[in-house]
């Protein structure tokens, strides 16, 4: 079904309204709230990797005010088990019976804080519900609802005690962001503000918005010259030297649905060549496995994949809708 230029400009005011309802708490940072929306319209998952105090916890506690839903956080300790985060099943004495007790999974937005804290046991706790949006416990099967978005953070350093998130799990976040330092205006207004109270948002899109922006999005066009693109580009990441694993089918998938959301987001039906590239490093760079001895010379995968996009020509053809 072809998107309207009506429905286009319905999508593009409402998302807007989200990224400067949370950029009254996360200064400067427009472009890294735009692609949290994204992974959350995409139905995808979001990884942020940066430094103490740069905002990675404010950006996910802005998203869960500005969504009229239920958020939850967890804060990942070498302690935390798998039940502590999906819920574990009592029994209850006077009723004679098993009660399932939630837990904080069962949440419109997930705040993950520090992921990589926790033992790769409780990590893999949430590998089900990222991929199905559902959880399986003794055997029961329960939903977990929709939208359903996890935002997990991690720190590049102190790695002492952390378990690296694996692959397989890598592969789930549609998009990996990193906030990094505020310049030197946004710097100015944050410490202009530090005597006044935390703002606390309102909320301004319902939950049946986001679900109807997702299905929207699902209906942006992407030409078959455009899918040809994103298939080199993901191609060209496998064959890299200093590649040991390239870009799997389901970065592919993430890069086409990701550059769906971010088209309409910009006022467009359909789906461009600059879109790709805008998203490609954000999307692809944390799938990429490098060979060590490429990762001893200071290769990074971020170079990878901007090496990757100079080296594949973009479509010169455009085929409308």
């Amino acid at each position: 079904m072809t998107v309207t230029a009506d429905q286009v400009t319905r999508f593009h005011d409402t998302f807007r309204v989200l990224v400067e309802n949370v950029e009254r708490v996360v200064l400067g940072k427009r472009h890294v709230i735009e692609l949290a929306f994204t992974a959350m319209i995409s139905q995808g998952h979001l990884l942020l990797e940066d430094y103490p105090g740069t905002g990675k916890t404010s950006l996910a506690r802005a998203m869960g005010q500005s969504v009229d839903g239920v958020s939850s956080r967890i804060q990942f300790t070498p302690d935390l088990l798998p039940g502590d985060v999906t819920g574990i099943t009592v029994y209850d004495q006077k009723r004679g019976e098993f009660e399932f007790h939630r837990g904080p999974v069962f949440a419109n937005i997930v705040l993950a804080d520090e992921i990589n804290r926790a033992s790769p046991k409780t990590q893999s706790a949430l590998l089900e519900v990222m991929e199905e949006g559902h959880v399986t416990i003794d055997g029961v099967t329960r939903p977990v609802g929709q939208p359903f978005l996890v935002v997990a953070t991690q720190n590049p350093i102190e790695q002492a005690g952390t378990y690296r998130l694996p692959e397989a799990q890598l592969d789930r976040f549609l998009i990996k962001a990193t906030l990094g330092y505020p310049d030197h205006a946004a710097t100015l207004r944050i410490l202009e503000g530090t005597a006044t109270e935390r703002v606390e948002l309102s909320p301004v899109v319902s939950l049946d918005g986001i679900r109807g922006m997702s299905a929207l999005a699902r209906d942006v066009y992407v030409s078959p010259v455009v899918l040809d693109y994103i298939a080199r580009v993901v191609d060209a990441t496998r064959a890299a030297v200093e590649v040991r694993l390239g870009v799997s089918v389901r970065g592919a998938i993430a890069l086409t649905r990701a550059a769906k959301t971010w088209a309409i987001a910009h006022g467009r039906g359909f789906v461009t060549p600059d879109d790709v590239k805008a998203l490609a490093e954000a999307v692809l760079a944390h799938r990429l496995v490098l060979d060590p001895e490429a990762e001893f010379d200071g290769v990074t995968a971020r170079a990878v994949i901007g090496q990757v996009l100079l080296d594949v020509a973009p479509p010169t053809q455009r085929e409308a809708p």
